[in-house]
């Protein structure tokens, strides 16, 4: 699948605010945002007021940019959302947060969502013991995801878990960090997704 390769401070600063696209290397000071708050290219000074139809179309770059879609495949997920009852938006967010790369990311298995989908790709994830390498897979309430058994001794898991060991696991899910293990307790609502995101503004967006 096609997938954007290109220095990823660069969309942090054509949004105008941090994605954590590096996970928690974003908080240091050295972060690109710090340096060059402004958008990328010859005109990134120069400050426009944004149209409506432009707002909606920056909050959409924006939960693309953060779960690491393109449009194909993120048009697809609010399809799914907006034919499931209930909020489209809430819908739409509870099927990104349910990836199983983003799943392996709020556990802390991965420093970035980028890092979790290539954690996952390389076949060191299990789903109730069974090795899972589809980020985008759908997890479902009940599930376990693990770090397989031959891969929890792997340096990589060790220098990862020494960078995420603070961070705060989503309560929808619960975690067994000597055990590099996780389960999926709950479908998660809008008020546990920590996102400084407008959902309504991309529903608007998609609904002209």
């Amino acid at each position: 699948m096609a997938r954007y390769i290109g220095p990823v401070c660069r969309l942090c600063r054509r949004e105008g605010e941090k994605l954590f696209l590096k996970g928690e290397r974003c908080a240091k000071q050295s972060c690109a945002m710090n340096k060059r708050p402004v958008a990328p290219g010859q005109h990134g000074t120069s400050r426009k007021k944004l149209s409506e139809y432009g707002m909606q179309l920056r909050e959409k770059q924006k939960a693309k940019r953060i779960y690491g879609m393109l449009e194909s495949q993120f048009r697809k997920y609010f399809k799914i959302a907006d034919k499931t009852p209930g909020v489209t938006g809430e819908n739409l967010i509870r099927l990104l947060e349910m990836r199983l790369d983003n799943v392996v990311y709020r556990l802390g298995y991965g420093r970035s969502r980028t890092e979790a989908r290539q954690v996952t790709r390389h076949n060191l994830i299990t789903v109730n013991g069974k090795r899972v390498n589809i980020p985008s897979y759908q997890v479902k309430v009940g599930d376990v995801i693990q770090v397989a058994e031959k891969s929890k001794n792997l340096t990589r898991f060790k220098d990862i878990l020494d960078v995420t060991a603070g961070r705060n696991v989503p309560e929808w899910l619960t975690s067994d960090p000597d055990n590099l293990r996780g389960t999926v307790v709950a479908k998660p609502n809008r008020e546990q997704v920590a996102l400084e995101l407008k959902e309504t503004l991309i529903v608007e967006l998609y609904s002209k």
